[in-house]
């Protein structure tokens, strides 16, 4: 087909509508067609759309001090932003870097685990370890650690290596166990692949606290962290958690890991940190990490043109003032159970749900052929596409999900800003349900 104009957009297939405004959860089209942001985006927007105050935070950053080159000056911004996220994380995860996206973000922890070690004398620690169905970005670092195959295929030969695990995904246990009798052997994997690998080479093990976008907002099971921290611990091997999309209140507490009472040694933060107005990410550090690195080379070899961004940073802070003030991180939480138990009561004797999961405002709906057997749809039907579309149509934007099973499967993420409301969530939940009877019956 033929795509008008010089943008190369995201979605070469068919024409795109143009957003022209949006506020709260709503988003509106040139057209006058308004949309309910049900998924935030890319699981983004956190406080709602068109925060006037971020704005006024940015524009006054902007006249106050757009860019100062962070290897020459801080800035009060940036100090202020590490200062309020240290309010909130995990005791001794209180230092940060500030970067422009997730990917960005990962690749830096990666590297970042890397020095650790070099500065602690362990230049032989050179192997990452993640997990399979999992997502960390896609620039070449992060793709390889990613274990989403059907991002990693075309670019394989340019991929470096990463050793893979399976994920917590008790629906699909690749061992074909059940929880709680399997002995959590997802978590004890990492045990058995550190020794195969060869304990003194491994640097780090990344994971995503909440699974996200490969696996629709699944939640791994209660003690799956306290073993994974326990043989990271055991074998000196660094613990990175990937927050990006399930970190800044998405989960109902201000970072997935407080749910599983595990402090990581590395997280990487993305998406709502800005509430989706800037592009920012950040890596947090163990102050014992980064005293290491201090006293060692005393240099981080890494840097970037926009890292420590004054003017990100002041929409970061603006973000934090506001979940702070508004409560929206107990709002996640309240609001996270009503739209779960109304997306279960709606939804789950539907013939194609087999499992509906989630935690705080992130939700996932998992599409399947055959509800007793657990047969997901062939990938070729591109289900979830149909509903989504069938939803877009209907005035609802959700996130897909594929290849869950294998190369096949299908589910939709639910992921509104935490500013819903609760008339929005029956309108939302109802035009689900009915756009799945209509698509798949």
């Amino acid at each position: 087909m033929s795509i008008p104009g010089n943008l190369f957009p995201r979605k070469l297939d068919s024409p795109l509508p143009v957003a022209e405004k949006a506020k709260g959860v709503w988003i509106e089209d040139t057209n006058g067609r308004r949309y309910l942001d049900a998924s935030g985006g890319a699981v983004v927007v956190n406080v709602g759309h068109g925060r006037d105050e971020i704005a006024r935070a940015v524009y006054d950053q902007i006249l106050r001090c757009h860019y100062a080159h962070p290897t020459m000056f801080t800035t009060s911004v940036v100090e202020d932003l590490s200062s309020a996220l240290a309010r909130h994380t995990p005791t001794g995860l209180d230092r940060f870097y500030f970067l422009s996206g997730g990917s960005e973000a990962v690749e830096t922890a990666i590297k970042m685990a890397r020095q650790i070690h070099l500065a602690s004398k362990r230049p032989e620690r050179i192997r990452l370890i993640s997990r399979w169905k999992s997502y960390h970005g896609l620039t070449l670092g992060a793709l390889s650690a990613m274990g989403r195959t059907s991002f990693r295929t075309p670019y394989t030969p340019l991929l470096s290596e990463v050793v893979h695990i399976p994920p917590p995904y008790c629906l699909r246990c690749s061992y074909g166990l059940t929880y709680p009798g399997c002995g959590i052997r997802c978590a004890t994997a990492l045990d058995e692949t550190i020794q195969n690998v060869g304990a003194e080479t491994v640097s780090a093990f990344l994971a995503e606290t909440v699974s996200g976008g490969t696996l629709a907002a699944y939640p791994p099971p209660d003690e799956y962290f306290s073993i994974i921290r326990k043989i990271c611990d055991q074998y000196n091997v660094l613990l990175i958690l990937d927050e990006v999309m399930c970190g800044m209140g998405r989960t109902g507490r201000w970072f997935a890991c407080q749910h599983y009472d595990v402090i990581p040694d590395i997280i990487t933060l993305g998406k709502g940190l800005s509430g989706g107005t800037l592009a920012l990410s950040a890596v947090g550090v163990r102050s014992i990490h980064f005293e290491t690195i201090c006293d060692g080379s005393g240099i981080f070899v890494h840097g970037g043109t926009f890292s420590h961004h004054p003017v990100a940073a002041a929409a970061g802070l603006a973000v934090i003032n506001i979940l702070e003030r508004e409560g929206l991180v107990e709002r996640a939480a309240q609001y996270g159970e009503l739209l779960g138990n109304k997306l279960k009561e709606r939804l789950e004797d539907l013939s194609c749900v087999s499992d509906i999961r989630g935690i705080g405002l992130m939700w996932g709906v998992e599409l399947v052929e055959n509800k007793d057997t657990n047969t997901p749809f062939p990938r070729h039907e591109k289900v979830v596409e149909r509903v989504w579309d069938t939803l877009f149509e209907k005035g609802i934007i959700t996130y897909k999900s594929t290849g869950l099973a294998g190369t096949d499967g299908d589910a939709l993420i639910i992921a509104p800003p935490f500013i819903i409301k609760k008339d929005e969530i029956d309108f939302l939940v109802d035009t689900v349900g009915s756009a799945l009877e209509e698509t798949i019956g």
